[in-house]
Parts: structure tokens; sequence; C-alpha cells
């Protein structure tokens, strides 16, 4: 994988991993019992976007470690996953 590809996948895949890791430790408003005028009550207390990103970056570089591993050390690729749907290209002359 040349370093273009490998920056792109781990772009991709940083994106989603931050939302799936954006809910996690996240106080409300209602649970401090502190709610700003003007807000709804499960608004956010303090984001923590740098903690966010810190923990999104680990899972990431976990995920694509795996990857990697997979494909490069065990040779693992997408022809070794079993179709789901059958190839009727045999029939097509009939």
């Amino acid at each position: 994988m040349n370093w273009v590809s490998f920056v792109a996948l781990f772009f991709v895949t940083w994106w989603l991993v931050l939302f799936a890791v954006l809910p996690f430790s996240l106080r409300t408003q209602d649970e401090d019992k502190d709610v700003t005028l003007g807000t709804v009550s499960s608004a956010p207390k303090g984001p923590h976007m740098l903690r966010a990103a810190i923990r999104t970056t680990v899972v990431t570089a976990i995920v694509i470690g795996i990857f990697y591993g997979l494909t490069r050390g065990i040779g693992f690729g997408f022809d070794d996953i079993p179709h789901i749907v059958p190839d009727f290209t045999h029939t097509a002359g009939r």
C-alpha cells in the first residue's frame, strides 16, 4: 500500500471512529444540574474535543494496525471472503 492510500484510509477511518467515540464519557448539562439559558438540557457540559481526538487517533491506529496485519502479515484479502451472491456468468450464453 503506498502512502497516499494509507493516509486516505487513515483519514476515512478516523472520521468514522470519531463519531463512534464522541458519546463516550459525555456529561450533559442536565446531569450536572447546570442548564445554560437558551440551550437544551441534553447539550454537553464540556465536549472535551481534544480528549475525543486523542482517543479517536489511538483507536484508529489500532484498527489500521489490525487491518495492516491481516492484509500484509497473513495475506488476507477481499478474494478470501466468500461470495454471497452466486455467480451466474457461466449461464449467460444459454
